[in-house]
């Protein structure tokens, strides 16, 4: 967790029962919206990731890219977005996996990376996991290295984090909240 893991967490809303009843959604809007707040955000990550040389920052579709591009540019490295199915315009590589009720696929350009590269996943929040670890098994696909996955929120009581270090990933949240907070 980082230094600033009790603000960030204080600043995240609690929407109670959605996008159904007895789900509390946590909204990160707050924290966007918050200068202060998001500028904490960010410094958290820059002072995890500034000296462990990495090659790219992968992110997300959609809210991974808003923490995933500052990031990228504070580290001075790229930035790479692990996209929704079909968003893409150039040769890709997909990835399906599980969700709730379904399946769902993301997409990377089969270019997006060297052998080897040093890659920081990135996402805004880990519920489940297969998200994360669909897009990790792009990356190493691509030949790039998952150095470690990374998100603004771990709800571990869904188990996903623990899904993704039993994976042989290490994870970094800024904050995480139970199921009762």
């Amino acid at each position: 967790m980082s230094i600033y893991g009790d603000y960030i967490k204080s600043v995240i809303r609690t929407v109670p029962d959605w996008p159904e009843q007895g789900v509390n959604f946590r909204d990160i809007t707050p924290l966007l919206q918050n200068s202060a707040a998001f500028r904490k955000l960010i410094d958290s990550f820059v002072h995890r990731y500034q000296e462990m040389n990495l090659d790219a920052i992968a992110a997300i579709d959609a809210r991974g890219f808003i923490i995933g591009a500052p990031l990228a540019y504070e580290l001075g490295c790229s930035f790479v977005p692990v996209r929704k199915k079909g968003k893409l315009p150039f040769k890709t590589i997909s990835e399906t996996y599980t969700l709730e009720y379904g399946h769902s696929e993301v997409e990377l350009h089969a270019d997006a990376f060297q052998e080897g590269d040093r890659i920081l996943l990135m996402d805004d929040l880990i519920a489940t996991g297969g998200t994360m670890l669909a897009a990790a098994n792009l990356i190493q696909r691509c030949g790039g290295q998952v150095v470690e996955t990374a998100t603004i929120i771990d709800l571990p009581e869904l188990g996903g984090s623990q899904k993704i270090r039993d994976a042989g990933y290490s994870v970094f949240a800024v904050c995480s909240f139970n199921e009762d907070e």
